[in-house]
């Protein structure tokens, strides 16, 4: 079908006046700029070849749009007009032979400014006293936004030093910084709230806000980049002498301005901030020339809607549309699920970008983005691409919402969100190779196994060989495999150790360390293959200390292998199992082999151990990956856990099947409901035979009884509710009968350790005050029994003192350890 001009026209008025709409009164991006710019160009262009089809609506001779009917309509004094665009080297020297032919000037002077990527506003000013703030509109009227302008630190409320006019407009950009941008969209992320398209949405929808409140709560700020009406003074007769003049009177400009000369000048600027716009504190969509002397300025007048004596210069565009192919789960290091999307490759910032981030599911919902969906991406600096919005009036009949995945793609692992999350993740842990590096590294640190010497380039490098697949690949590496890992590694330069190959290949098949490392490549495969298979001569010190190194590690390792049950939990990396509650669980069930088939309500026995943890732990002994990597650290890395005893007797204490139905968390059954249940029941061969009827006859609601009855038929709670049962048989079974005695002078109390210690560490006073009964927390609060306080006590001690909480110096402590050995 074959479209008329006058046809084509019409349907870009109707598109632009739509886009323009959407983002002056909604703030919504309904198209990225490069598209808009496009848009406006065939537009312009097509009315030019078409006088005749010209109209005094049209786009071309606009400046936004016209104010929300939200806001006070203000009537600027002098219009705020738009700037024409450039978009080519040969463009700017045609703007800039204009400007010379017109003035008669062989060498013209321009000031040359970072195009900001924000909001215009204008800000008037009577007797040096702020009255009045508005955003550009249409360019003739605007919102008045005077108290929203009024929360941001940057616009001075009264103008410093002495001189300013009567009346005094200046005319300048809000945008919020890049680290503002991003530290709000994570917590609206973390918060489940709203996220920003992008930092110029962010500042023109913060701005537009009916309660200055919010506006507050959102870091905006300004820059000044000129000036509307003046009267009752004067300004400098260049553009660049008034900028200057301005940041005199307290307004922030640019350091970024500057004054240039001719075509080259304006184009080695335009180069210069393009490479350093990336470490920008704050987005530019390109730079902008203005003719610096204002005589000229008035010499060369004004077009429809922007002055011809300047033009904005403009950057790649940040922002672009594509197609999303396909949306699937990246798993990172700490097991977190991030969906990404795949998507037609496309030029955004002059880098192609294939990938996007989706950040969540929430945010996915959010945003609705489906597969086949026309997106915006965008990529701003060394920022990941993300998409930030779908243009929805382009999406496909028959796309379907997206979901989550129920297992991890690269394991097969359950991917979990835990209550009151928003993130998923991975529950593959020890088994996912995603997360293979990360647990690999906590299972050798410090407080965990310990094998000292095994830092982190070390563990990547094996890792990436493929030598060591999981934690107890770790127990199986030789010495000769480790000597030749740091060699190679300590080299300082490895690519250079090709000349040093011997002939003779290692018995131990070490070279896939090197393969992994010096990454050689001389073009021929079958070399490198060959070469990457043959050890390395190295000098005979250089040799010694890497024998030395390796000698310690295998000591290490051979060491590691004898572990008190509480360093395995926590080195098994267990999500929120940290050191205090491994310790907990060790203490309170006593066996590896009974914590590891342990259904999740048994483990809220533990003092401090809640709903959140308690099911975590489920979910890793749930994985059999998890469960088969403990399998081989027993068996194959022969790892011998030294203090295994039986579960403690305070397990006995209130545990019944009535505290079991309170610790599965079934809704509406209390423990006074679970008591008359159990009663009730105590002669069926099973809850699970139970029905409705005997529940209400147990004397629980009818609503209640129905949801119990629910509950128990959801897939996997009746299963989980009987193996806790046997379970709990089971504990009772082993336990002793009497409790074990107080276990020392602090038993039951609360230290908390802060500052520096001169005669023991950190970890030695919390071993010996653990020792002693206490439980050694990170925090003070109204239940902490006392605080240590060594050198250079900060902000736990002042709140110690703040709560009447008892304060221990070096000595105290010493002494009382003293007394009690």
């Amino acid at each position: 079908m074959n479209v008329t001009p006058a046809q084509r026209i019409d349907a870009l008025r109707r598109q632009l006046a739509s886009a323009n709409a959407a983002y002056n009164e909604r703030d919504e991006l309904l198209i990225p700029d490069a598209d808009y710019d496009a848009l406006m160009r065939e537009l312009e262009a097509l009315e030019q070849a078409h006088p005749e089809l010209s109209t005094v609506d049209s786009p071309t001779t606009k400046v936004g749009a016209r104010p929300s009917s939200r806001f006070t309509e203000v009537t600027h004094a002098v219009p705020m007009l738009s700037l024409g665009n450039a978009f080519s080297d040969e463009e700017v020297a045609d703007f800039v032979r204009r400007i010379s032919e017109r003035l008669r000037r062989p060498e013209v002077a321009f000031s040359a400014e970072p195009k900001l990527d924000g909001l215009a506003i204008s800000l008037r000013y009577e007797g040096g006293r702020f009255v009045q703030g508005a955003t550009r509109g249409d360019g003739s009227k605007g919102e008045d936004v005077t108290a929203n302008l009024r929360q941001i630190g940057d616009i001075p409320h009264q103008l410093q030093g002495a001189g300013w006019p009567a009346v005094l407009e200046v005319r300048g950009e809000v945008y919020m910084a890049r680290a503002d941008f991003e530290a709000f969209n994570e917590r609206a992320r973390q918060q489940g709230g709203k996220v920003l398209a992008n930092p110029r949405n962010a500042a023109a929808g913060s701005l537009r806000q009916l309660d200055p409140k919010i506006s507050a709560q959102r870091r905006l700020s300004f820059f000044a980049y000129g000036t509307g009406q003046v009267e009752g003074g004067e300004l400098p007769d260049t553009h660049s002498r008034t900028l200057q003049q301005l940041r005199g009177w307290g307004f922030p400009v640019s350091e970024l301005c500057a004054v240039v000369t001719g075509t080259q000048g304006l184009l080695a600027y335009y180069r210069d901030i393009g490479e350093r716009r990336d470490g920008l504190a704050f987005d530019i969509d390109g730079v902008v020339y203005k003719l610096d002397d204002r005589e000229g300025q008035q010499a060369m007048g004004f077009v429809a809607r922007a002055p011809r004596w300047a033009i904005a210069h403009k950057f790649p565009a940040q922002e672009q549309s594509t197609t999303v192919e396909a949306i699937e789960i990246q798993i990172g290091r700490t097991g977190a699920a991030t969906p990404v999307a795949r998507l037609a490759p496309v030029a955004v910032a002059g880098v192609i970008v294939s990938n996007a981030t989706l950040h969540n599911a929430d945010q996915i919902a959010r945003l609705d983005v489906r597969v086949g969906d026309s997106v915006i991406v965008r990529r701003a600096g060394d920022v990941i691409p993300e998409v930030v919005s779908v243009i929805a009036d382009r999406r496909p009949a028959g796309t379907m919402p997206w979901k989550m995945p129920t297992h991890c793609p690269v394991c097969g692992a359950e991917i979990v969100q835990e209550e009151g999350a928003i993130a998923w993740r991975c529950s593959g842990e020890l088994s996912c190779p995603a997360q293979r590096k990360e647990a690999i590294s906590h299972f050798a640190s410090r407080r965990a196994m310990d094998i000292d010497g095994l830092g982190g380039k070390y563990i990547e490098t094996l890792v990436d060989a493929g030598i060591v697949r999981g934690v107890a690949d770790l127990y199986r590496l030789s010495r000769d495999t480790l000597l030749q890992l740091k060699l190679v590694l300590d080299a300082e330069d490895p690519s250079a150790l090709a000349a040093s190959f011997s002939p003779h290949l290692p018995p131990d098949g070490s070279g896939a360390v090197l393969a992994a490392v010096l990454k050689l490549d001389a073009g021929d495969p079958g070399w490198r293959a060959q070469a990457l298979a043959q050890p390395i001569t190295f000098s005979w010190n250089t040799k010694k200390i890497a024998t030395r190194w390796a000698d310690n590690l295998v000591a290490a390792i051979e060491a590691s292998r004898d572990a008190t049950l509480e360093r395995l939990l926590f080195a098994l990396g267990i999500e929120h199992v940290g050191e205090s509650t491994a310790k907990a669980l060790a203490q309170w069930f006593g066996e590896l082999e009974l914590i590891r088939h342990l259904p999740w309500p048994l483990f809220k026995r533990v003092p401090d151990i809640g709903g959140e943890v308690a099911r975590s732990l489920g979910h890793f002994f749930e994985q059999q990956g998890n469960q088969q990597a403990i399998d081989d650290l027993l068996q194959v890395g022969q790892v011998r856990i030294t203090d295994e005893h039986p579960p403690s007797a305070k397990l006995r204490e209130g545990l019944d099947l009535a505290q079991l139905l309170v610790e599965a968390e079934i809704p509406g059954i209390t423990r006074l409901r679970a008591e008359k249940l159990a009663a009730a029941l105590s002669s069926a061969p099973s809850i699970l035979d139970a029905e409705h009827g005997q529940f209400v006859n147990a004397g629980l609601p009818d609503d209640t009884a129905r949801g119990l009855a629910a509950w128990l038929d959801t897939e996997g709670h009746g299963e989980l509710l009987l193996q806790a049962e046997a379970k709990m048989k089971q504990i009772l079974q082993r336990a002793p009968q009497q409790a074990e005695q107080a276990g020392g002078p602090l038993d039951g109390q609360t230290a908390v350790l802060t500052g520096t210690l001169s005669a023991l560490t950190r970890d030695v006073a919390k071993e010996r005050l653990e020792a002693l009964g206490a439980k050694v927390a990170g925090s003070v609060s109204k239940k902490t029994s006392f605080v240590v306080a060594g050198t250079e006590a900060g902000s736990k001690l002042d709140k110690a003192q703040s709560l009447g909480v008892p304060v221990w110096d070096e000595d105290q402590l010493l002494a009382f350890l003293a007394a009690h050995e």
